[in-house]
């Protein structure tokens, strides 16, 4: 199995248009992972404005080339869409890659919900063609994966479990560092300025 990457995608401790610039780019993300037929996992705290930082696990074998697209500051130019009399119109995000962490948060097998489905997207004569994707939900956290790369339902489970286990506790870790300072020094790496990729407008649409 492929390794799995995991991105911190972190909004520096600016202001709240960053944290909606996050949402935005976990969005986005996600959408260029579902058309290179990569799983993603996203482990972030809820609000209503977007979240602060939040986790990200890229799994197949277009992760590293999808994480490389995205590595670095992102900036999102758009007028404030929550300060209508603010001037400032670029935000910034960074996103750095992390190590995988050997301990994992258990969730309880019994607060995990299942639901299956038909695999799509890319594939080819892999792609699965019956209703053996999987969805595991950890119902305490809201925390969930999808995983479609097992030839049987029951495969997709269990590897599902492990990434759900794994996921939590990554994140579960970068809480806790942030909180003791350990890992904070990576949401002050953030750099305004050179980014790798820049979005405009409340759309969100990529500019070169």
């Amino acid at each position: 199995m492929t390794k799995a990457i995991t991105l911190l995608v972190s909004s520096g401790g600016g202001p709240v248009e960053c944290r909606q610039a996050v949402a935005h780019i976990l969005r986005a993300m996600s959408r260029e992972a579902q058309t290179s037929g990569v799983d993603i996992d996203v482990a972030g705290e809820a609000a209503p404005n977007g979240p602060k930082s939040a986790v990200v696990r890229l799994h197949a074998e277009g992760a590293r080339e999808l994480a490389s697209r995205w590595l670095g500051t992102i900036q999102w130019i758009c007028k404030s869409q929550i300060r209508k009399s603010h001037k400032r119109q670029n935000w910034f995000v960074g996103i750095f890659e992390l190590p995988d962490v050997d301990q994992t948060e258990k969730c309880d097998i019994a607060t995990i919900r299942f639901e299956t489905f038909r695999a799509g997207g890319p594939g080819g004569q892999h792609q699965n063609t019956t209703d053996s994707a999987v969805r595991a939900t950890c119902t305490i956290t809201g925390i969930s994966v999808v995983v479609r790369d097992g030839r049987s339902q029951h495969r997709n489970k269990a590897i599902a479990v492990e990434r759900l286990q794994t996921l939590l506790g990554t994140h579960k870790d970068l809480q806790e560092s942030l909180r003791k300072q350990k890992q904070n020094h990576l949401h002050h790496q953030l750099e305004r300025g050179n980014p790798v990729r820049r979005f405009k407008g409340a759309s969100f649409k990529e500019v070169k």
